[in-house]
């Protein structure tokens, strides 16, 4: 025991203690390529074990923003590891990559060994739901950076694609098709703007409201960004998809157009897709115009797939097929800008 490390605030035997809890979480994620053990100085992947010809990697990395905020208010911790990871493979998937493996951080004031396992078993299923391995990490007990029991979390990713497969927008055209796919809620994005609504409008956390079925507002905005990475990889495959949008911060007006060629713009059919109730009740609580609430959130819509008209039926096909919602929600056009326009 370090005495003296510890009366400055650092408890080494709790950094031993999570890697212990830890260590079954991680070993969940194994996948071919996959080597080493945690605890390694660094995190190792085998790519020569893919029969992959010319490979590109693909990196990400990301966080979880302001979302956390909600989880320290409800103390409830074992889905922001889902956050982490999703908005790290699901940028690499949209350039046609496949995600394969994934290191987290997670910086705190004061190590507490089960909520420090909380936080990566979410990060484990994150892991799991997009088929990648969790091959390395690090947790930092940083006494005097982070209020009471608050932490930060971030991650990375590495994927790999074929190069002759690599999805980088070259082949939109306009008359493309637009095949969103459903969101599972706000994500992990806009959460300063929700924090004000919810403390503009007097609300709590804790609140149970009618138009989620009785459940607490913190609950709700808690559900973690969904995992696109199985059910667009089928796509991919199977589809000749030109471009991929994944809708995060910017809403539709920042992320669609980065697929998009000089010259060429989008309209959207609203009414094409649900709007889910949560973006409606933040709209009206916050007073923020309609139109801007698809600059800032994405109202439903959490991936996009950029094809060929003739090509969106086998796609929504196949996603259907996956338990997911999708359809037709725009098309590519020869006029800069994003149109939205009531179907």
């Amino acid at each position: 025991m370090a005495k003296s490390y510890e009366q400055s605030g650092v408890n080494l035997e709790a950094g031993y203690e999570v890697v212990r809890r830890i260590k079954q979480h991680v070993a969940s994620t194994s996948r071919k390529g996959s080597m080493g053990n945690i605890g390694s100085f660094g995190g190792m992947f085998d790519l020569s074990a893919l029969n992959i010809k010319e490979p590109v990697l693909v990196s990400g990395t990301d966080g979880v923003g302001t979302k956390l905020k909600i989880a320290f208010a409800l103390d409830k911790h074992d889905t922001i590891g889902i956050d982490a990871v999703a908005m790290c493979v699901n940028d690499v998937l949209a350039q046609g990559a496949e995600p394969l493996f994934f290191l987290d951080y997670v910086a705190l004031g004061h190590n507490v060994p089960a909520k420090v396992e909380a936080i990566v078993a979410g990060v484990a299923e994150g892991c799991r739901q997009a088929g990648c391995a969790l091959v390395g990490g690090e947790t930092a007990e940083m006494p005097g950076m982070y209020e009471g029991d608050e932490y930060d979390i971030a991650g990375y990713t590495t994927g790999v694609v074929e190069k002759s497969k690599l999805i980088d927008g070259s082949k939109v055209k306009v008359g493309d098709v637009l095949v969103g796919v459903a969101s599972s809620g706000v994500h992990s994005n806009g959460f300063s703007l929700v924090r004000k609504i919810v403390a503009d409008s007097g609300l709590s956390y804790q609140d149970p409201i009618p138009e989620f079925g009785g459940r607490k507002l913190g609950e709700v905005l808690l559900t973690p960004t969904k995992i696109y990475v199985k059910q667009m990889l089928k796509v991919i495959a199977e589809c000749d998809v030109h471009g991929i949008c994944h809708i995060t911060g910017g809403g539709f007006d920042e992320n669609i157009p980065r697929v998009l060629q000089p010259g060429q713009g989008l309209e959207i059919y609203e009414g094409s897709w649900d709007i889910l109730p949560v973006f409606k009740m933040l709209e009206k609580w916050g007073g923020v115009p309609h139109r801007e609430m698809f600059n800032i959130f994405n109202m439903g819509i959490g991936m996009i797939a950029v094809m060929d008209a003739a090509e969106a039926p086998k796609a929504i096909s196949i996603l259907e097929s996956f338990g997911e919602k999708a359809s037709v929600i725009g098309k590519v056009t020869g006029t800069e800008g994003v149109n939205i326009v009531m179907q």
